[in-house]
């Protein structure tokens, strides 16, 4: 049987969890992921798993954080006047918003606090510093 090598397109089904056992992702119900291995268009952990798979296997790989979505960066959080959001968005935990840094980037934050004054935004990925862990089968190579 052909085994996957870097360079290989290859298609995936897979369910993501964290430690805690909550799923993050799944390609359930959906097509499966295609990409090409060692391209960079996954996380590097998972990239790293497929190869040496045949079509049909199936395993699970745990992903440390820096093999995922890198560290949680505490420098990346940032409390700002509330007055600087607009009323019609109301503020929520958890809430996903976009800011435009000084250079006209889009960055994706999140919203991790709120008081009267203030709003704190996390502008890390919401699964930095986690460890991920991804049940994967191997569907088709090419």
């Amino acid at each position: 049987m052909t085994q996957v090598k870097p360079g290989d397109t290859v298609r995936i089904h897979y369910t993501g969890t964290l430690t805690d056992g909550s799923q993050f992702d799944s390609s359930a119900g959906r097509d499966p992921l295609e990409f090409t291995v060692g391209s960079g268009q996954i996380i590097p952990g998972l990239d790293k798993a497929i190869p040496g798979m045949v079509v049909g296997d199936q395993k699970t790989v745990v992903v440390p954080a820096a093999e995922a979505y890198g560290e949680s960066h505490p420098d990346a959080v940032q409390a700002i006047p509330r007055s600087n959001i607009p009323a019609e968005i109301p503020l929520e935990l958890g809430l996903q918003l976009q800011m435009q840094s000084p250079t006209g980037q889009v960055v994706p934050v999140t919203v991790v606090g709120i008081t009267e004054e203030e709003v704190t935004l996390d502008a890390n990925h919401p699964l930095a510093g986690k460890e991920l862990t991804f049940a994967i089968e191997l569907v088709s190579i090419g």
